[in-house]
């Protein structure tokens, strides 16, 4: 059996997630070049970390302008910790890791 694509293991998700949402992860995992040689749970991470860089970068009007990226950083790492679930013998030490990586992004 072929593994998943990232794509094909987020739409394997329940419940189903808005497609708008959905269109901005695939967009942003498609936009790192080494993302399909990553783990579910790596790419997702990594995807998670550049959509909540650009919130907070972000120079829009509003917060409502960034909602969308915001949104969907957070389905990123929910994602990530799913598929890190997959993978017990690692999960706590995945856990550690992805929070610092996030709270390293505000720095």
């Amino acid at each position: 059996m072929t593994p998943l694509t990232h794509a094909e293991w987020i739409a394997s998700r329940r419940p189903e997630a808005p497609e708008r949402l959905v269109a901005r992860v695939r967009e942003v995992l498609a936009s790192q070049p080494d993302s399909a040689a990553l783990s579910h749970a790596e790419a997702l991470l990594r995807a998670g970390e550049v959509l909540l860089a650009q919130v907070l970068r972000s120079d829009r009007a509003t917060a409502r302008d960034d909602a969308l990226d915001l949104l969907a950083a957070d389905a990123c790492v929910t994602w990530a910790f799913e598929a890190a679930a997959d993978e017990p013998a690692t999960l706590r030490a995945r856990a550690r890791e992805a929070m610092e990586r996030i709270a390293g992004v505000a720095a």
